[in-house]
């Protein structure tokens, strides 16, 4: 900045020396050197040996605030204030100056004039020599507080910005176009182990687990052209051997142009949340296992009770052949239901234990489930329609698993219309994805009942009408083929699943 300073007195001693000799006119130079001064866009002052001002320019005037009358012809500590010149030893400067007839360069001074703010310059000292001889000194000063406070801006947000990141609990690094590390805040460090000195330089997938190398190589290629955040997990390979589990966010990095160049990465630690994630599963299994001990209780209580009553009257020696023959029937049939409920069990529990996946055209299989509840659904006067493409759908499936999800899917919407009805299937396909709807008109379920449908053992249905496994049944079966099942339902306005599987 000081020598941009001495670069245009300079420019102004030869400027006006040039156009003197030139123009050879005294009263013509002496206003062509005026109209040179104010055109500088610098406060400008030429002072004689005995520190008076015998020429000063428009933008001095106009920031010191001062007139003509009252700038030249006054001595310098008339116009500036005592603690200036003393702190800046301005007077012994220039009388340097003069003797040396050697400019003095590089000075910031601070400055206020009556009634205006502080203002802030860089000011420089040119001897002003005719026939080299020092006549003048010439105190050049450039307002530069805009620049300065913009400049401690800069500053302070930079520092802010650098607290943030190394305050940060999350790891904050960056590294250049190629993915070699840059920076590397605090949380890095505690969580790696290794120190900026130790990284700054090194490819980042070095610190990565040798199993994701190749998708870090893949996700940094593709920062280059793309302008969006790029989310992952990679293990972090610590300087003690540990593997950490990180969830990253990859976002490229853009110059003042929008070109990338260089990344950002934000990696969160999840080994707490994976740890909190295994307690919540765990205490998941557990309320599971107790709703479903529950369930299998209840529900093989009642045929075993039954069971247990005909058999103490089978025992008893008085009973007819008659009544004999019914406690036996009844025994039969409470072990029949009994067994039903384990088998569901374990269907339920082992959906593909004996069966493997093949090309399935799931329209066959959903014609074929439909004939087969068509007759109930008639004597209970339910209308039901379907809406199928005309090219075969194919999926990978089991045909009999497939058969038994839309089956209880059917059964379940005719259970929800005792009173008639309408049941309708729709099958919609795009490129990766088949979608199969059945809706009915029944009478719906509630919202509290709506996030508990696929839970196994639990039912809306009378006692013994149901056994609660159902829905859940289907629902491992639609996992197990890789797809999704969702429920949209209302209180009195029926219900409507829809499944979602992959095509082929």
């Amino acid at each position: 900045m000081s020598e941009q300073v001495k670069e245009k007195g300079d420019a102004l001693m030869k400027a006006s020396g040039d156009e003197i000799r030139r123009q050879g006119s005294p009263e013509r130079h002496e206003k062509l050197y005026a109209m040179l001064l104010d055109a500088i866009p610098c406060s400008i002052l030429l002072i004689d040996r005995d520190m008076h001002i015998v020429s000063a320019n428009r933008n001095f005037l106009e920031k010191s605030r001062r007139s003509i009358s009252k700038t030249i012809g006054h001595r310098l500590e008339e116009v500036f204030p005592d603690i200036i010149l003393e702190h800046m030893d301005i007077s012994n400067r220039i009388r340097k100056v003069f003797e040396r007839n050697e400019p003095i360069t590089g000075e910031r001074m601070t400055y206020r004039a009556p009634g205006v703010p502080m203002r802030i310059y860089y000011y420089s000292i040119l001897p002003f020599s005719w026939k080299e001889v020092v006549e003048n000194a010439m105190l050049l000063m450039e307002d530069v507080t805009e620049r300065v406070r913009l400049s401690e801006e800069v500053h302070r947000v930079e520092r802010h910005l650098a607290s943030v990141i190394e305050s940060a609990s999350d790891i904050v690094l960056s590294t250049d176009i190629k993915g070699r590390i840059l920076t590397w805040n605090t949380a890095a460090e505690k969580v790696s182990g290794y120190t900026l000195d130790e990284v700054k330089g090194q490819f980042f997938l070095e610190y990565c687990s040798g199993d994701y190398h190749e998708e870090v190589r893949k996700v940094f290629s593709n920062m280059k052209t793309r302008s969006h955040s790029n989310m992952t997990e990679w293990d972090l390979a610590t300087n003690t051997g540990d593997l950490i589990p990180v969830s990253w966010v990859c976002s490229p990095l853009k110059n003042d142009l929008s070109r990338t160049v260089g990344i950002v990465v934000i990696g969160r630690d999840l080994t707490e949340r994976r740890k909190f994630e295994a307690q919540l599963l765990q205490s998941q299994k557990l309320a599971a296992l107790g709703v479903m001990a529950g369930g299998i209780a209840h529900e093989i209580r009642n045929p075993l009770a039954i069971s247990s009553s005909a058999a103490q009257f089978v025992m008893e020696d008085d009973v007819t052949p008659g009544f004999m023959r019914e406690c036996a029937e009844k025994i039969q049939a409470g072990i029949q239901r009994a067994s039903v409920i384990i088998e569901n069990l374990l269907r339920f529990a082992h959906p593909s234990e004996r069966a493997e996946m093949a090309q399935v055209d799931l329209l066959a299989v959903l014609t074929e489930t439909l004939t087969l509840v068509r007759n109930q659904a008639r004597i209970q006067k339910i209308k039901v329609s379907s809406r199928l493409p005309k090219e075969p759908v194919l999926i990978s499936g089991i045909v009999s698993l497939l058969q038994q999800a839309f089956m209880n899917l059917f059964l379940n919407a005719i259970n929800a219309m005792p009173d008639g009805g309408a049941l309708s299937l729709s099958v919609e396909r795009t490129d990766s994805e088949v979608s199969v709807r059945v809706a009915d008109t029944g009478h719906g379920i509630s919202r509290e009942d709506v996030n508990r449908i696929f839970d196994p053992f639990y039912t809306t249905s009378p006692v013994g009408k149901g056994t609660g496994l159902g829905l859940s049944i289907t629902y491992s079966i639609v996992k197990q083929h890789f797809g999704s099942i969702e429920v949209n339902s209302a209180e009195g306005k029926g219900s409507a699943f829809t499944v979602t599987l992959p095509a082929l």
